[in-house]
C-alpha cells in the first residue's frame, strides 16, 4: 500500500507540474527575469502550493501517526547556519542556470528532455560529492572528538 500511494502521490505532483508549466525551464527562467519579460505565474503556482502546505503541516503537528499509519517525522531544526545558506545559495544558482529543481526535473527528464538529463546528471553528482564530503567531515570529527 505504500509504494501505490507514493507512486500516486509522485504521479499527482509530476501531473501537476507539468499542467503549471513549471516543467517548462523556460517559464522558470521568464519568472527569474526580473528586468526582462517577467512571467508572475510562477508565483502564483508557489503561492498555491504554500497555502496547501501551511494547513498540511498544521494538521500534520497535531498528529503522531500519518494517515498510513507510518510514524510523523516534521522538520524540527530552526536554526540558520553557514551550511543552510551555502546550500541554499548552490540551490539558487543551479535554479537560476537550468531553470529546474530536483522535481521539475526529474518530471523533464521522463518527458525527453535533454537539457533535463543534463540537469540530472549534475544533481545526481552534486548528491554525490556531498556524500562524500559529509563521510569525510564525519571522520574528522571523530578523530578530533
Amino acid at each position: 500500500m505504500w509504494v501505490l500511494t507514493s507512486l500516486l502521490a509522485g504521479l499527482v505532483f509530476g501531473f501537476g507540474l507539468i499542467i503549471s508549466g513549471m516543467a517548462n525551464p523556460a517559464k522558470v527562467l521568464g519568472f527569474l527575469d526580473l528586468a526582462g519579460a517577467w512571467d508572475p505565474s510562477l508565483a502564483f503556482v508557489m503561492g498555491g502550493a504554500v497555502l496547501v502546505g501551511f494547513f498540511a503541516f498544521l494538521l500534520g503537528k497535531k498528529r503522531t501517526v500519518s494517515l498510513l499509519g507510518a510514524p510523523m517525522k516534521l522538520p524540527t531544526a530552526q536554526h540558520i547556519d553557514r551550511r543552510l545558506i551555502v546550500g541554499s545559495v548552490l540551490f539558487g544558482m543551479g535554479w537560476g542556470l537550468a531553470g529546474f529543481c530536483p522535481g521539475p526535473g526529474l518530471v523533464a527528464l521522463g518527458m525527453g528532455s535533454t537539457k533535463a538529463v543534463v540537469f540530472v546528471a549534475a544533481m545526481l553528482a552534486g548528491m554525490v560529492i556531498f556524500e562524500l564530503l559529509e563521510k569525510r567531515r564525519a571522520s574528522v570529527q571523530k578523530a578530533t572528538a
